[in-house]
């Protein structure tokens, strides 16, 4: 089970492809009215980067605090059952801009290009910035990009943000001290990082862009897309930051990473003496900006018409020195990154809206990120295009009856290929599909097993086959992201 929550909780624990359009939404089935909202608010989405769900100290984290993301849960509300679009970046990002499931979003699994950058999401694609801006709305996104190279039809500027700045490519948010990051088209060389120096945190750049984005269109109705770095490997914060957490932490084993060649600042992780320290700093510092971001609005007046979403793209991980068991990161789940494990795509999600939302609220409800177009689409007040797997979660935000999902679905096509749907309590999971497209379904009960310890697969024949059969029905076929899926009967290319 997860560890009790701290603080007030308790713990429950548009055209896009042709395949998407062919097949349709299959999740909801039952259209609701959208509920009324007397004016249409802001938007301000925080999206951390590998944060695991028990890295917050709402959610039991022991090591360290987060008191500004614990104040924002406990004035709005707080998802327990809220699941990311994927356990990689790209893929997550994909399903959260597009309302569509991985099998279905056009974009479902990172894939460079070089000299920087990712595989572009195509032009025909519509995403949550699209729809805003065309209803009036003036979008910015400050932070990590990686669903299309500078200029290419995935660039930011070309899927409906009117201002981008920050890390284009995933490879390069891999450095915290970057030699440039992008402002829309135009590279930003930061100089006080040239060669070995390291002066200019990259988020602290970003973080400032987002803020007078915030003052510049506070008259306006404006959507905020804020995708922090933090706390993605590598491990690094400024010193301020690390002098917090020094003491408790001490003596620390070291790790080596990437120093110099052709991969230092440029995606490989660099060397840490006090990795402990410094993913504490880096959550930290990460807290204090959700907490700037939430104090400039009421600076401004315009929090009572601002809803701010704070949640992860996926899983917490393992690499350039992180510690996820240490810190036991995914709450006890089982499952990192790159796991369709409950630890692997499980995510915290808070919602703040002032005379909205009703402070300190707990939501059990079962959502994922396909969920936040939709959403948008009834905050906006506009129609919600067809033929997504979305639905929204609005009604929940303010008290209303909530349309539920019948399942939730992913793949992963790294590792063999894996698939995961979630079903009402049930789990199923199948790994090594590469290996053996008929591998095996595990079936977990999460209502008494969150941690899915017990494979209950043999004994629920029916609701193994439910799940198969919804396996076989989510999975479209991508040229780019060809995830081969086949049963003895015949089955989807």
């Amino acid at each position: 089970m997860l560890r009790p929550k701290l603080s007030i909780f308790t713990n429950p624990l548009c055209l896009f492809t042709l395949f998407a359009l062919l097949l349709g939404c299959k999740e909801s089935t039952k259209k609701e009215p959208a509920p009324e909202v007397a004016k249409k608010p802001n938007i301000i989405y925080i999206l951390a980067d590998d944060l695991g769900y028990g890295d917050l100290s709402l959610t039991g984290q022991q090591k360290f605090s987060t008191p500004n993301i614990d104040k924002l849960a406990q004035d709005g509300m707080l998802f327990t059952q809220h699941y990311s679009g994927s356990t990689v970046c790209a893929p997550s990002r994909s399903a959260l801009m597009t309302g569509l499931h991985t099998g279905h979003t056009f974009i479902r699994g990172n894939r460079e290009v070089k000299p920087e950058g990712q595989h572009p999401m195509a032009s025909t694609v519509v995403t949550v910035a699209e729809l805003l801006k065309k209803n009036g709305y003036v979008t910015g996104a400050y932070g990590k990009w990686g669903l299309g190279y500078p200029g290419s039809e995935g660039d930011p500027n070309n899927q409906g943000f009117d201002d981008f700045f920050g890390y284009n490519c995933q490879r390069v948010g891999h450095n915290y001290y970057p030699y440039h990051l992008w402002h829309n088209q135009e590279k930003l060389v930061l100089d006080g990082n040239k060669e070995k120096e390291t002066n200019t945190y990259g988020p602290d750049v970003i973080h400032e862009r987002a803020l007078d984005f915030i003052e510049t269109n506070k008259d306006s109705t404006f959507f905020m897309y804020y995708p922090s770095i933090i706390p993605h490997a590598e491990l690094a914060a400024p010193e301020t930051y690390m002098k917090m957490h020094r003491s408790q932490f001490s003596p620390e084993e070291a790790f080596t990473g990437v120093d110099d060649g052709p991969f230092y600042k440029n995606g490989g992780y660099g060397s840490q003496k006090e990795p402990h320290t410094a993913f504490a700093a880096m959550i930290s510092l990460l807290d204090d900006q959700v907490g700037e971001i939430r104090a400039k609005v009421e600076a401004l007046g315009i929090a009572d018409n601002t809803i701010i979403i704070f949640t992860s793209d996926n899983g917490p991980h393992k690499e350039g020195g992180a510690d996820p068991d240490f810190f036991d990161s995914n709450a006890n789940l089982k499952g990192y990154k790159r796991d369709l494990y409950e630890g692997g795509i499980r995510v915290p999600m808070i919602a703040y809206w002032p005379n909205q939302i009703k402070a300190g609220t707990t939501s059990d409800h079962i959502s994922a990120f396909w969920d936040f177009l939709p959403t948008v689409c009834d905050l906006a007040q506009m129609e919600t295009p067809g033929n997504i797997d979305g639905i929204s979660f609005l009604p929940e935000l303010l008290g209303n009856e909530q349309p539920k999902h019948d399942h939730l679905y992913w793949e992963f096509h790294e590792l063999g290929g894996r698939q995961a749907v979630r079903l009402g309590k049930w789990k199923g999971v199948r790994y090594n599909m590469a290996e053996n497209p008929n591998a095996a379904i595990e079936l977990y009960n999460l209502s008494s097993d969150e941690a899915e310890m017990h494979n209950l697969a043999t004994d629920n024949p029916e609701i193994v086959k439910q799940i198969e059969d919804i396996m076989e029905q989510e999975h479209t076929y991508s040229d780019t992201f060809n995830f081969k899926y086949e049963r003895n009967s015949g089955g989807l290319p």
